[in-house]
């Protein structure tokens, strides 16, 4: 496994926040992350082929399979860990693990792995865009639920703001993509950075925002171990789960490798931009975060190992014939 930079930085922001958490009262991180939002959508835009897109449009299957998987069968799954913590569903701790179940899937990571795996990759391009915008509307509906007598939360408020700041971006690169396009792709890997470091901003921002209310001294450490367990094992019921499926309905082994990669996805991208939306500045966004933060960095390790298995294991098909 390769050392991974992005995870390390993940947690480096946390340390960050514990010790300086004056970040957000120095510097005005909410608008700058609130701008750098809408470029990361804007850039996606212009880097997102239609061409590609409409390669993967067909696939009905999969398509049903993993939009089924990630909006109604994770949200499902996270009700049945309503026991596991006191107060159920008033608790902080389940209402962050069901945040994690109720976002969409990833789109970069879902392509790279897809790919170096020899899955289907148009198939793998539709669903993870599919899939962010599904759940612009899905993930705020599935909180409303839960969320819905708080005064903090408006469902059409909440849609309004996520509209403003993800589709409208995402449909004028779309509109620029014929004219800035290329530009995008040759450019991809500092886009890439300038993404990450908006996500690592946010997640500085919210922690130092938990840090500075003594949010987390009141958290339990039982309570902690029961999140991060729920998070593993809730990634493993669903790819074997996905795996299962696949195999009785007859999936190719290129569909199965895509449902299995893009259905057990959850985007921290999503995540960060919602929890500067629907939380705005709570003392809880902290832990909101860390159930995603925990299960990118599963999805992103164990996904790798099983992407390079599949490669293998085709190299040596080839290599057969």
């Amino acid at each position: 496994m390769k050392f991974n930079g992005f995870i390390a930085s993940l947690l480096l922001a946390i340390v960050v926040a514990y010790f300086f958490p004056q970040g957000n009262d120095l510097l005005p991180l909410k608008t700058i992350t609130d701008i750098g939002i809408g470029f990361i959508f804007f850039f996606y835009g212009l880097k997102l082929s239609p061409a590609e897109f409409r390669l993967g449009f067909l696939n009905y299957k999969s398509h049903i399979l993993i939009q089924v998987t990630t909006f109604i069968v994770f949200p499902l799954l996270i009700l049945l860990f309503i026991p596991l913590f006191e107060g159920g569903t008033a608790s902080d701790f389940w209402i962050a693990l069901f945040f994690l179940g109720a976002l969409p899937s990833t789109v970069s990571s879902s392509i790279v792995m897809v790919s170096l795996a020899r899955g289907n990759l148009p198939t793998a391009i539709f669903n993870a865009s599919l899939s962010g915008l599904i759940g612009i509307v899905a993930t705020p509906l599935w909180l409303s639920f839960f969320l819905g007598n708080s005064s903090e939360f408006h469902f059409g408020d909440v849609i309004l703001k996520l509209f403003i700041q993800i589709v409208l971006p995402l449909v004028i690169g779309l509109f620029l993509q014929r004219f800035l396009g290329e530009l995008a792709k040759r450019y991809s890997k500092q886009l890439s950075l300038f993404d990450k470091s908006i996500i690592l901003l946010i997640v500085y921002s919210s922690f130092s925002t938990s840090f500075a209310s003594d949010f987390f001294a009141s958290v339990s450490a039982l309570n902690l171990i029961k999140l991060f367990a729920a998070v593993i094992v809730l990634f493993f019921v669903v790819y074997y789960g996905i795996g299962y499926i696949c195999k009785i309905f007859g999936f190719s082994i290129e569909d199965t490798i895509t449902a299995k990669f893009c259905g057990t996805k959850k985007s921290l991208v999503h995540a960060s931009v919602m929890v500067n939306i629907i939380f705005g500045n709570a003392a809880n966004t902290g832990l909101l975060l860390l159930p995603i933060m925990l299960y990118h960095t599963t999805q992103l390790l164990v996904i790798a190992i099983f992407a390079e298995k599949y490669r293998k294991r085709e190299l040596r098909e080839e290599s057969g014939n």
